[in-house]
């Protein structure tokens, strides 16, 4: 494969964000159980889903995902009867690595320009990137388009910045949506799986699939050997 940049999605790829979310819904109300814990999470989940997707049709004028964290944190509150959740919105932005980030992002970034394209805010991939350790040559946020992936406009913010063409790019993400709209964009397209990511389906056609980042280096060495 004639790979010049790499471009991974951040959220649910590089790190675990339910987990974070997770962490953040048990700290803010601490005598939730465990099942009630997992309902408001999807709470979470489904109203930033909803919201993007309605930025993305055009249904809503763009606002950043701090906004959106906001919205979905006080969702949460209030289905518990909580008040105030801008410090629960916050956990958006203190997510875990998976256990094989650090070293795979490391040794990846010693054969490819590395940069990162996330749905984010600029603040809070700030945040994200620094809590999580993450290594990158640049770091992108759908914020700068204005939309969300899997929108064109979001891709091509790594196209123009490569200054290469569209399938010199290999998108990495745990996500076949995403991949897809790579695609479209004309990038080379790499899954990974991971617990939390949306699985591809039958008609989905990658130019990789690795179990993790050891495996996509592996893959992408013997590519380059």
């Amino acid at each position: 494969m004639d790979i010049e940049v790499l471009v991974f999605d951040v959220l649910g790829t590089l790190v675990d964000e339910p987990a974070g979310i997770r962490a953040g819904i048990r700290k803010f109300a601490p005598s939730l159980a465990a099942a009630e814990v997992e309902e408001l999470l999807s709470v979470w989940q489904k109203k930033v889903e909803q919201e993007q997707a309605r930025i993305v049709a055009g249904e809503r004028p763009f606002v950043a995902s701090d906004v959106l964290d906001r919205e979905a944190a006080q969702a949460v509150a209030d289905a518990v009867g909580a008040g105030d959740a801008a410090e629960l919105a916050l956990a958006a932005r203190q997510l875990p690595p998976w256990p094989d980030t650090v070293d795979g992002l490391s040794r990846l970034a010693e054969r490819f320009p590395l940069v990162g394209l996330s749905n984010a805010s600029r603040t809070g991939l700030l945040d994200l990137c620094a809590n999580a350790g993450l290594r990158w040559h640049t770091v992108l946020s759908a914020e700068d388009a204005r939309t969300y992936k899997p929108a064109p406009d979001v891709y091509r913010l790594a196209i123009d910045v490569a200054g290469r063409a569209p399938e010199r790019l290999l998108m990495v993400a745990a996500h076949a949506w995403d991949l897809r709209g790579a695609q479209e964009a004309g990038l080379r397209t790499a899954y990974v799986g991971r617990p939390v990511g949306d699985p591809p389906g039958p008609a989905d056609r990658f130019d990789l699939r690795a179990d993790g980042l050891a495996d996509l280096a592996d893959q992408l060495e013997r590519g380059r050997g």
